[in-house]
């Protein structure tokens, strides 16, 4: 049986005939005219405004799910639906790293028993870890000062400090919370580490040290600035609290890149309001879009971006590269790069 590629979302033509010079053994169906136009290159946001189908083009659309055999994405259109409307899916390559809980709350384990689903992760590696360092930079060189001053046209001299030796714990080091690490090291900052599994870390010389989560209470009052880049899970939902926070050092930084479920947002809010956090820089949130009354978008001491730290004008490329070493694995019969665990969540 030859194999039917359905994609589904937007790409580049030429990196739709990249897909297409992989083999002649399968079938490549792409109609962007039937897809959901994204607002940069690189947007998979769910929060893209859909223009609904014709009766006509969604009788197409669902025809071609019917026949797909393997899925480049999932239609957040359908998503909910996808199991139903594409029975004959044995493997769908997710454009996004942080699909467990959704992949869990749609219950797709159970009722696609046969597929196999795998992830984007490192395909988000660089820009999130440039994020992360940027915000280290932009914090000890007080450019949220220097943006406010150049506002208000005062020219009035001050002092910043230095990120060397300066001590940082990233609390998952999978493969942004690695290359955070990479350039934190080349920054000259003493680097600590928390995951699930610190033996995938031996040998590493990107961490001085790596820890599991149960040590936390023990770094945190060391750590000066704490990033978060772990996976939502049972296990990373609310591990920075108001009492973690209150542990870091007095001025110590938060960046979040994670998911905003793994902090208590209001506890991070008031200790930055007390002083006890220097503060934040932030991609994610407890609730998206942020709403316009939440405390975080006035605070001084407070970097707000809109999930955007991930986004980049390089990403389909690195996406279609992925996609093109797993459809080789696929149609070999050979393991899969990033299978998603869908009990551990990522």
């Amino acid at each position: 049986m030859t194999e039917k590629i359905l994609i589904s979302s937007w790409l580049d033509q030429e990196d739709v005939e990249r897909i297409r010079a992989v083999t002649n053994e399968v079938e490549v169906m792409y109609f962007p005219e039937l897809l959901t136009r994204p607002r940069f290159p690189g947007d998979h946001g769910a929060e893209m405004q859909d223009v609904p189908l014709s009766r006509k083009a969604e009788a197409k659309w669902l025809d071609l799910l019917g026949r797909a055999t393997i899925l480049f994405d999932i239609d957040r259109r359908y998503a909910d639906r996808i199991p139903d409307l594409a029975p004959n899916v044995r493997w769908i390559q997710s454009t996004s790293s942080g699909i467990g809980k959704s992949v869990n709350s749609r219950s797709y384990p159970s009722r696609m028993p046969n597929t196999k689903i795998t992830t984007a992760s490192g395909v988000h590696a660089i820009p999130l870890a440039e994020f992360a360092v940027m915000a280290m930079l932009m914090h000890s060189r007080r450019a949220l000062h220097m943006i406010q001053e150049q506002r208000e046209r005062r020219w009035e001299r001050f002092n910043g400090t230095d990120l060397f030796s300066r001590t940082v714990l990233i609390i998952g080091l999978g493969s942004v919370g690695s290359e955070i690490a990479r350039l934190s090291k080349s920054l000259g900052m003493k680097v600590l580490g928390i995951r699930r599994s610190p033996e995938l870390s031996a040998g590493t010389t990107l961490v001085d040290s790596v820890y599991t989560l149960d040590t936390l209470h023990d770094l945190l009052p060391k750590t000066e600035y704490l990033v978060l880049s772990a996976p939502e899970t049972a296990e990373t939902q609310g591990i920075i609290g108001a009492e973690q926070i209150a542990l870091l050092k007095k001025g110590a930084v938060i960046i979040n890149v994670g998911r905003g479920a793994l902090i208590d947002e209001a506890a991070m809010i008031e200790a930055l309001l007390a002083g006890q956090l220097g503060g934040a820089y932030l991609d994610v949130f407890s609730k998206e879009p942020l709403p316009t009354n939440n405390p975080l978008w006035s605070l001084p001491n407070v970097l707000v971006n809109a999930h955007s730290a991930s986004t980049s004008d390089k990403e389909n490329g690195r996406i279609v590269d992925l996609f093109c070493e797993n459809l080789l694995r696929y149609l070999n019969d050979e393991p899969l790069m990033n299978v998603l665990d869908p009990v551990k969540g990522y």
